[in-house]
């Protein structure tokens, strides 16, 4: 008997869709014919679908360079441990990128879905958007200087000599995270007796007689190593509202004193300084009342850290419930200021962090 082509086909199709002999076929070159058994007059077959194999083949893959990782991150923690640290450093930090890259999509597309504003975000939310944007500013130049040939080696080098500069924070290791924070909160402890001699050189324009004697007690008591009350901060606010103490109204100098507390460069025009400060003034004020709907003891330990150091001060060495402490109190503060009070703010992260633990608060932990 002659073979039949479309029996051949129909088998060799049933074989390669079920992989091995289905279970109550008969394997053969001519049309398969189904066998009957005791138990049942129902088949069943193993139905594998083109997307389910996709699937498959795709955890294979994923699976498979997971183990190859693996091996080799070992493979450099035994052999080479320094570039083994730069290695692993370097794939979390790709991770985390990729996780705020997500997670930024996801609060945008919420936004435009559910119509919020952003000063309506939750607090995490708004604190997510301002650090990614902040990390692709920062990381936008290297990107760019990574584009020509030939240049990638030499732009891993001076990563690796610079990751101070040219890294953002998902390529620091947590030493490097603690030690560049100090870096930098040092860089702007240099003008903070700058800024606060700017107020009282300042003062002599103030016509009140009343609010000047309070600036200058205030200039002095933070000068004294006394960390003032918010009564006291809020005694002068009006002052902070136009000239000569308003954010658009100060000094040159003074605004670039105040550009290094919030990370700014003060190498640009004076209106542009003005008009960033008072921007990024606006965004902490907004992000202080996300804060407030939220509730201070709903952030863990690392996000106290963050809004402190944020804020100007240094939490290096701070407990948990000092850092607590001190964001409740500069809460106090900045929830009853207005818009066009953003210099009181700037200023205030001077007047509210130098002196701050006071010294009797160490006395009596030291005691404890």
């Amino acid at each position: 008997m002659a073979l039949s082509c479309r029996g051949v086909c129909r088998g060799t199709s049933l074989i390669l869709l079920y992989g091995k002999r289905p279970v109550g076929v008969k394997a053969s070159l001519c049309t398969p014919s189904l066998v009957s058994t005791k138990s049942s007059s129902l088949w069943f077959v193993r139905h594998y679908s083109p997307s389910q194999a996709r699937h498959g083949i795709g955890r294979s893959v994923v699976s498979g360079l997971k183990w190859a990782n693996g091996k080799y991150e070992g493979f450099l923690q035994r052999r080479f441990p320094r570039f083994y640290v730069v290695h692993h450093t370097f794939m979390r930090g790709l991770q985390l990128l990729f996780q705020d890259g997500t997670e930024l999509r996801r609060i945008v597309a919420r936004m435009l879905s559910e119509r919020i504003e952003h000063q309506n975000l939750p607090y995490r939310d708004m604190e997510k958007i301002r650090q990614v944007r902040r990390d692709l500013i920062k990381a936008f130049p290297l990107v760019i200087l990574s584009v020509p040939p030939f240049v990638n080696d030499v732009v891993f080098i001076l990563m690796y000599l610079y990751p101070r500069q040219l890294l953002i924070r998902h390529f620091w290791t947590p030493q490097q995270l603690v030690e560049f924070q100090g870096v930098y909160h040092a860089q702007r402890a240099k003008h903070h007796w700058a800024i606060v001699k700017g107020l009282e050189s300042m003062s002599t324009s103030v016509q009140d007689s009343c609010l000047k004697s309070r600036l200058l007690e205030l200039c002095s008591k933070v000068r004294s190593g006394v960390h003032p009350v918010v009564s006291d901060i809020h005694a002068v606010r009006t002052l902070f509202s136009g000239p000569p103490l308003g954010v658009k109204r100060m000094y040159a100098d003074q605004m670039r004193h105040l550009c290094p507390l919030l990370f700014l460069t003060p190498r640009l025009p004076a209106f542009w300084i003005g008009r960033r400060l008072n921007s990024h003034a606006l965004e902490l004020m907004q992000l202080d009342h996300a804060i407030i709907r939220l509730g201070v003891h709903q952030l863990n330990d690392a996000e106290l850290r963050e809004a402190c150091y944020v804020r100007g001060l240094n939490p290096d060495r701070l407990s948990p419930g000092q850092c607590q402490e001190w964001l409740t109190q500069w809460l106090q503060f900045s929830t009853h200021l207005k818009e066009s009070e953003t210099s009181l703010y700037l200023h205030s992260m001077v007047l509210l962090t130098v002196n701050y633990p006071k010294p009797t608060s160490l006395t009596s932990e030291g005691s404890r």
